[in-house]
């Protein structure tokens, strides 16, 4: 009897196996997560760890309760540095990379200076934007748009110029002008790939947020919850103040609020750049 009699390559027997393989996809990383907390719990109060050297998952759980005024505030506050810095550094990116695409006299002027870019510390950087822009969101926001450039920068070149030549050429011989082509193709089929730059650059503009708020902010109190502080400086001031419980819970709303930031920009890549079909093709072929 064959598998289609069977029911084994039915539609249904297929969405039943993605289905299930979404839930195993689930469960992997919350199992592993339950693991974790267990093991730090277990750590933290058979030891009898004071929770200034390390707070347990419930201390922490209770600060994110017991503050959440101040750290909802300074959440919303790292989240709208962390947006503005991205579609800063997301159109200056991919303007760079296009330009480096179109001009080979770009590309070995400018590459150098890309990478050496990224060789500057973070922390060195950011206080001395803050003296040569003052405090406020513009240091902030320059920070945060130079850390997440370079992946947005370099994964957009890439793609560009993985395109298929063929297809640029056909083009070509159409009338077609250069920036129709990057309209029309280019940008289409490289879509994929500055998606993945732009997933990177969520990661390392929270990184870059944290840097900069805890340089270019006023410190924070719970008194205080409407402070413009945001969740770097939460972690600068806590840790002074003996409240490590605080400063966990800051780290965790920043893991969180990078997870929720890569996961959506995945969920948008699989919507609008879907598997490439076989033909024709438009990615650079291996001889």
């Amino acid at each position: 009897m064959s598998r289609t009699h069977d029911g084994l390559d039915s539609p249904v027997s297929r969405r039943n196996t993605r289905a299930d393989s979404r839930i195993l996809r689930t469960i992997g990383p919350v199992l592993v997560l339950a693991i974790l907390l267990g093991a730090w719990q277990a750590l933290a109060r058979l030891r009898h760890i004071d929770q200034i050297v390390l707070p347990a998952p419930t201390d922490v759980a209770r600060s994110l309760w017991n503050d959440r005024s101040l750290l909802t505030e300074a959440l919303g506050r790292t989240t709208e540095i962390v947006l503005l810095g991205v579609v800063i550094a997301a159109a200056v990116g991919l303007l760079v990379a296009v330009l480096l695409h179109w001009s080979p006299a770009a590309r070995r002027a400018l590459e150098p200076l890309l990478v050496g870019s990224q060789a500057i510390p973070i922390p060195v950087l950011a206080p001395l934007l803050v003296i040569w822009l003052g405090f406020g969101l513009a240091p902030q926001l320059v920070l945060v748009a130079i850390v997440a450039f370079f992946p947005v920068a370099v994964a957009s070149r890439d793609a560009l110029a993985g395109l298929s030549p063929e297809t640029d050429l056909v083009l070509r011989n159409l009338g077609a002008s250069r920036v129709q082509r990057l309209r029309l193709v280019e940008l289409r089929g490289a879509l994929p790939g500055i998606l993945t730059g732009l997933r990177l650059a969520v990661v390392f503009a929270v990184i870059g947020a944290v840097f900069a708020d805890s340089s270019g902010s006023t410190a924070t109190t719970v008194a205080d919850p409407t402070s413009s502080a945001g969740l770097g400086r939460v972690v600068q001031d806590a840790i002074p103040q003996l409240d490590t419980a605080r400063a966990f819970a800051a780290i965790v709303l920043l893991a969180a609020l990078a997870l929720l930031l890569f996961w959506s920009l995945g969920a948008l890549e699989r919507r609008l750049a879907p598997a490439p079909s076989p033909s024709p093709p438009l990615r650079r072929t291996s001889r």
